[in-house]
Parts: C-alpha cells; structure tokens; sequence
C-alpha cells in the first residue's frame, strides 16, 4: 500500500520532476520513488555517519541522571520563589 505524503518544493524541482518523468515516460511518482532509493543507495556505500561521535556526548555523564534531575528540580523550585528584598 502507497503512503501520502506531503512535501514543498520549489518550482524549479517540480519543473525538473516533470521534464524527467515526460522524458522517461514514467509517472512523477516513480521519479521520486526512484531518486530517493538511488540516494538511498548512494549513502549506503559511503557508509552511515557514527551518531555517538556527532552527538553532544549526553552518555558521558559526569554526575548521575538522579543527581542532575534533583539539581535541575531544585533550580526549578528556587525561580519560582518570590525575591525579597
């Protein structure tokens, strides 16, 4: 079964969609269908970036996941404190 889907792109790519699916005779379905897969492809054989060595480095944490929840509550809390001054 065919999913919808719904994207903006600019006129220039439609006008190429168009000029490639007329040229092919094929459906512009099957233009895309068939790009995305070849890009699909593409970025296989170059091989898939390593998302641990992109990322921020969440997992190396210094303190403890209940340590940070308790300090980033007790922040919470003293904001919302009236200052009395």
């Amino acid at each position: 079964m065919d999913k919808v889907i719904s994207s903006r792109v600019s006129e220039a790519v439609a006008h190429q969609i168009d000029l490639v699916s007329k040229r092919l005779r094929i459906s512009k379905k099957k233009v895309i269908e068939e790009a995305v897969l070849a890009y699909a492809r593409q970025t296989a054989r170059e091989g898939y970036p390593d998302v641990f060595t992109q990322t921020s480095g969440a997992w190396k944490r210094r303190e403890s996941a209940v340590t940070t929840v308790k300090r980033v509550r007790k922040a919470f809390r003293d904001s919302m404190k009236r200052r009395t001054r």
